[in-house]
């Protein structure tokens, strides 16, 4: 397994400079409302949601009660629902494996899976299975890490989350120098911006989504056909 984890690791080093920046900032924030580092550890190892993370801290700061956390936690996550979907051939014959892979679907891990091949001379079980124990554990130690430190220092971090949106654009240049195949890139450019335009920016991301998997299902035919270009 260490080497495996070693041969995965150059793959994910993307997602290691986005999350333990983003991870950072959670411990701090963590740290600022009141929680000490162990608080920190397992947040990120069982709930593993950036989004879902920073709110839990605000609601929690906050005196909400933990059933509404979880209930705004899921309906914020609801995106994964159509990650899931797509990865239904990729984690075929996983095994048991194929539980951690679910729980640990992030949108970095997601974009990281359909963006590189899987190396030569490795099984596709292996390194999906490394690469997202790897995000993971990088995104543990972000939190772990911040929360210590604010827990020692008092410093401002404003603006340190603008490193996910940086991760994401490097890994749209990657996916786009990698495929032949620009549709799902340009589609992806193409839809959320007119629903942003006209939901808002609280709104459009479902609808987003769903136009998204609906189009994509739809010329899935064309799109693995090897001699066709979309």
């Amino acid at each position: 397994m260490i080497e495996i984890l070693k041969k995965s690791l150059k793959h994910s080093l993307p997602v290691f400079f986005g999350y333990i920046p983003l991870g950072f900032a959670f411990g701090i924030m963590l740290s600022e409302a009141g929680y000490n580092p162990v608080w920190a550890f397992f947040m990120a190892l069982f709930i593993f949601a950036g989004t879902g993370q920073f709110l839990a801290v605000e609601f929690l700061a906050a005196g909400a009660d933990i059933p509404q956390v979880i209930l705004l936690t899921f309906l914020i996550n609801f995106r994964h629902f159509f990650y899931g979907l797509s990865m239904i051939p990729k984690y075929k014959g996983m095994g048991i494996r194929k539980l951690y892979l679910m729980f640990g679907l992030t949108d970095e891990t997601y974009a990281l899976l359909n963006t590189t091949s899987v190396p030569e001379g490795m099984k596709k079980e292996d390194f999906y299975f490394a690469i997202t124990l790897l995000n993971h554990s990088y995104w543990i130690m972000g939190c772990v890490l911040g929360a210590t430190v604010g827990s020692l220092v008092n410093i401002n971090f404003e603006g340190i989350d603008f490193v996910m949106t940086a991760l994401f654009a490097v890994l749209v240049v990657e996916q786009w120098k990698t495929h032949k195949k620009h549709f799902p890139a340009l589609l992806g450019f193409a839809v959320p911006i007119p629903a942003l335009l006209l939901l808002g920016p609280d709104n459009f991301l479902i609808p987003t989504l769903i136009v998204v998997s609906v189009v994509l299902l739809c010329l899935q035919g064309r799109l693995t056909k090897g001699g066709d270009r979309l």
